[in-house]
């Protein structure tokens, strides 16, 4: 009797005990001290970026494994809105989507987490985050108290944060704080308003105790919209500079708390026609250093960049599109190698905090599979039945991509010449409304390239009553600042001469369908009548198998376009980007393991939109084990653009 007593007392002694730790679980910001608490102690993070959509989910515990043996105690991470609801309402979250694996191992690695969910992320990613479909309503006022933006705001938000909530780390996840909106202060709407209800909106779903906090670049014109009452402001900046000063401009909104750079730039971004960027390991380790012997709370900006797989990558304005690569000249490389930024940061964290021990998961093999040569089977022109999911569409002026509800890809717009052009006549696009490029033939006839913002016009020749088809490209929505209502595809008239072009017939394509699906067949491909720098924009297939005798194959690669011009390539149905090494200053794209076969034939489709190099040289791609992402680019493209990251 009296054991069994004990035994009862001792069971409520171990709930009571529980529910005690459980009560100590808690993060919150000490403004009396300066600090973060983390379960009633003073804690400061030192974090690094990683974005989960810009790498296949096989991947994801190597990367994170690293970032934890580097010395990082968090991560930081985006939720790009458009990632998981494609169209309204129509939610994906699994596969390379499944955001609450991800959560729980970082969780289970020992990685703590900060949340950047948005609605508006930027992060060089299309529309910065948000889905093009708010794009419906041509006059929308996007990050604004617009009533159509802020009804999907508030079903989507009422979507994802119920499933963040259990991972808060008051709740037992990894979670310690999120994010709300992002860098709205550089953003021109400056509406107040807008901010308090994400604010409301944001406690209503994570209640009271969640650390909620802004971020803006450090300076007070940045600082002044894009900070509000109720959320813990932080500042972002880059290596280099006047550490102090930066968080001067912190203080000025945040007397007292902890010190935080959300982005601290390890790297930066590219543009297609630019010099590939990169930022000195000596100069970001020292400014790194100045960081955390302020005790200050830091993200470096990105960690691990990673890829633009499809057509996910964002742009800057002047129209100014980002390549596939995300490498951001990061501590962990596009494929997740590790580099001497990598142990150089790590270095410097070892004065600040203990290291892991325990070995570092090493650099992945890569593997050159070689030239595999490719075939060409069919035009875009040719394969319209097979490519139009929704056949023709028919309007006196031309539509956009969103009116023709198509988000990503290509749309390839039709009409007839009205007069005789037996001279050439310029064909012009006196709005810059080629959104983002065209590819013009007239009866099957290449023309030339019309490009947004660079080429408005080109002649063309032709008979009345010509064929006239513009293969239209969109290129990346603009991710940042005023531009971001980015509407794609012929966005005003043409004019031949000085007529305007009427009477379009579109076809909305999804050649991402009909490639995994394998509908592309070899036809009878017509040759050009006349000599021309350009071809038909055309579908070219090759395949290799996986060597036998090789252990651990298959194994990453990078494949590169020797001679081919620009477009887009899938291998085994997996759309792994654009190439454009005429510009660069990509050159290869990578090639994750994952989508590689060992058991059947890995089929390679290259959609070419110029020329290829299959008439007059060699037709292959080559799997190399090398990157390069920083050929020399054309003098004419090499505007450096110095504009916002992250």
């Amino acid at each position: 009797m009296i054991l069994s007593s004990f035994l009862r007392i001792g069971a409520v002694v171990l709930v009571l005990l529980g529910n005690s730790l459980g009560a100590l679980r808690s993060f919150s910001i000490d403004y009396k001290n300066d600090c973060f608490r983390k379960d009633g102690e003073e804690f400061r993070y030192i974090s690094g970026s990683i974005h989960y959509s810009r790498i296949p989910r096989v991947y994801w515990k190597d990367r994170l494994l690293k970032m934890y043996m580097a010395g990082l105690n968090t991560i930081q991470t985006y939720v790009p809105w458009n990632f998981h609801e494609p169209s309204p309402s129509q939610y994906i979250f699994n596969g390379d989507r499944d955001l609450e694996h991800f959560l729980q191992l970082a969780q289970d690695i020992g990685l703590l987490v900060i949340l950047r969910p948005g609605p508006y992320v930027c992060a060089e990613w299309d529309m910065g985050g948000l889905p093009a479909w708010l794009l419906m309503k041509k006059d929308i006022v996007l990050r604004s108290l617009d009533p159509d933006y802020i009804a999907a705001v508030d079903t989507w938000m009422g979507k994802l944060l119920p499933m963040m909530k259990p991972f808060l780390y008051q709740n037992g996840g990894p979670i310690i704080s999120v994010q709300v909106e992002n860098e709205y202060g550089s953003y021109f709407t400056c509406d107040y308003n807008y901010m308090r209800h994400l604010s409301k909106l944001f406690r209503g779903h994570l209640g009271e105790e969640a650390v909620l906090f802004t971020t803006d670049g450090a300076g007070l014109g940045y600082l002044k919209c894009g900070s509000i009452q109720g959320l813990y402001a932080t500042v972002d900046f880059g290596p280099g500079g006047n550490v102090s000063a930066a968080f001067a401009a912190q203080r000025h909104v945040e007397p007292r708390g902890p010190l935080v750079n959300s982005e601290f730039y390890a790297g930066w971004l590219d543009h297609w026609g630019s010099h590939h960027s990169t930022v000195s390991t000596a100069v970001l380790a020292k400014s790194l250093n100045e960081i955390l012997a302020l005790s200050a709370n830091v993200n470096l900006y990105m960690f691990i960049g990673g890829t633009n797989f499809g057509y996910w990558n964002g742009a800057n304005n002047p129209y100014a599109p980002q390549p596939t690569s995300y490498d951001y000249d990061a501590p962990l490389t596009e494929a997740g190698d590790l580099t001497d930024k990598y142990f150089a940061i790590r270095e410097v964290i070892k004065m600040y905090r203990k290291i892991p021990d325990g070995p570092i998961p090493p650099s992945t093999p890569k593997y050159a599979y070689g030239a595999v040569k490719m075939t060409k089977v069919q035009t875009v022109m040719s394969a319209l039945e097979i490519l139009s999911f929704s056949g023709p569409v028919k309007s006196i002026h031309p539509m956009s991509f969103i009116e023709l509800n198509q988000a990503f890809g290509f749309v390839l717009y039709r009409t007839k010449l009205p007069v005789n052009c037996s001279s050439p006549t310029p064909l012009s696009s006196p709005l810059n409304g080629v959104h983002d490029r065209a590819y013009v033939s007239v009866d099957g006839v290449p023309m030339g390239v019309l490009e947004r913002d660079k080429v408005l016009t080109i002649n063309i020749t032709g008979s009345s009553g010509g064929q006239v088809d513009l293969l239209v490209e969109n290129m990346g929505r603009i991710n940042y600042g005023r531009g971001m209502n980015d509407f794609k595809g012929l966005v005003s008239n043409l004019t031949l001469g000085k007529d305007v072009l009427s009477g379009w017939t579109m076809y909305s394509l999804n050649i991402d369908e009909a490639v995994s699906k394998g509908l592309i067949q070899q036809t009878k491909v017509p040759g050009s009548s006349q000599p021309t720098s350009f071809s038909l924009p055309a579908f070219y297939r090759g395949s290799f198998l996986i060597p036998d005798g090789i252990p651990n194959l298959p194994q990453d690669t990078y494949v590169q376009f020797p001679g081919w011009i620009k477009g887009q390539v899938w291998i085994n149905g997996v759309n792994l980007g654009r190439y454009w090494p005429s510009r660069g200053p990509q050159v290869t794209l990578f090639v994750p393991a994952s989508v590689l076969s060992t058991a059947d034939p890995n089929n390679v489709t290259v959609l070419e939109l110029e020329a290829s190099p299959c008439t007059t040289g060699p037709c292959v791609v080559e799997f190399t084990k090398t990157p390069i992402l920083n050929a020399t680019v054309s003098s004419a493209h090499c505007q450096r653009l110095f504009l916002r990251g992250g």
